[in-house]
């Protein structure tokens, strides 16, 4: 497989922008999304495997690029086409989005989409991340149109944000040009699709390097070597149930390429824990997931 990448001198655009601000972590990624883009889901996999593996070396800010595809749903595209494309993508990524959502209670607002992970994101960037992840789930698992807002609603309060402030936020001038700074990125970064990962180093007067679409996962691993003139042996993962305590809900695709393991060998694992009422199986329309079921000790 080709790679194609960008490589272009962030030292200028990094001077000019208020939004940009890189951690104390020696690398910071932006990972451009779009909240309807199945593609952004099926790079979750290999970013769960990035965070255990190299999280101590890298941040994560998430860039909505919402003036992408999404907001031209229903101009370009039938419904049709739509929930058929997410088929296709759900069948090549291993991560189940089912496309009837398009047939049934279709998306017909997903600026809002892109406005509530901005307000979400006042109340701190991982409470955001939570929230992101919970609307794909609704999205891609429940076939729910996150575009309502009472589906808006029920995520916000699942992840623990404060749903009154949420509500305000959503309308509120901030959420607003969170989100128009973020396209601003997207403009001057010229991303032209969903997803793509930008890796900035510390020395803003290094070169970064701009991965569009999805690869496998030692493309992203080389980047990082060849920015930090190498790397340190990766970090064990957690249990599996330390894992699936972490993150409540995962699809068998990221158990495989968290832990190295074939299908087969993830399903006899989960069985063990099924047993023990740690979690439970949810089936989907393409491939499982598993939720977390074990009760939190009180003691």
């Amino acid at each position: 497989m080709s790679v194609h990448k960008s490589v272009f001198n962030i030292s200028d655009w990094s001077k000019r922008q208020h939004c940009y601000d890189i951690g104390k972590k020696p690398i910071e990624i932006y990972v451009f999304i779009d909240p309807l883009c199945p593609e952004c889901w099926g790079l979750e996999p290999i970013i769960r495997k990035l965070q255990i593996e190299y999280g101590q070396l890298f941040s994560l800010r998430h860039v909505v690029s919402g003036k992408l595809a999404s907001l031209n749903i229903g101009k370009n595209k039938s419904f049709e086409q739509i929930a058929q494309a997410w088929e296709k993508t759900a069948s090549r990524s291993g991560m189940s989005c089912d496309g009837d959502v398009w047939l049934e209670d279709p998306i017909t607002s997903p600026h809002i989409v892109s406005i509530a992970i901005k307000a979400a994101e006042l109340q701190g960037r991982k409470l955001a991340i939570h929230f992101l992840r919970k609307l794909q789930e609704y999205i891609f698992i429940k076939k729910k149109n996150i575009s309502n807002i009472d589906v808006l609603t029920e995520c916000a309060k699942s992840v623990g944000l404060d749903v009154d402030e949420f509500m305000h936020d959503i309308t509120s001038s901030s959420a607003s040009k969170g989100f128009q700074c973020d396209l601003k990125i997207t403009t001057e970064m010229d991303v032209q699709e969903t997803p793509s990962l930008v890796f900035f180093n510390q020395n803003i007067e290094e070169e970064g390097i701009k991965l569009s679409g999805v690869y496998p996962y030692e493309v992203y691993v080389q980047i990082l070597d060849d920015m930090l003139k190498g790397l340190p042996e990766p970090s064990a993962p957690p249990s599996l149930e330390q894992f699936m305590s972490c993150f409540t809900l995962v699809a068998t695709k990221e158990i495989e390429a968290v832990y190295n393991m074939n299908k087969s060998t993830v399903e006899r694992e989960m069985k063990k824990l099924v047993l023990k009422q740690v979690v439970k199986k949810i089936p989907a329309k393409y491939g499982t997931f598993w939720k977390y079921t074990k009760k939190q000790s009180t003691e």
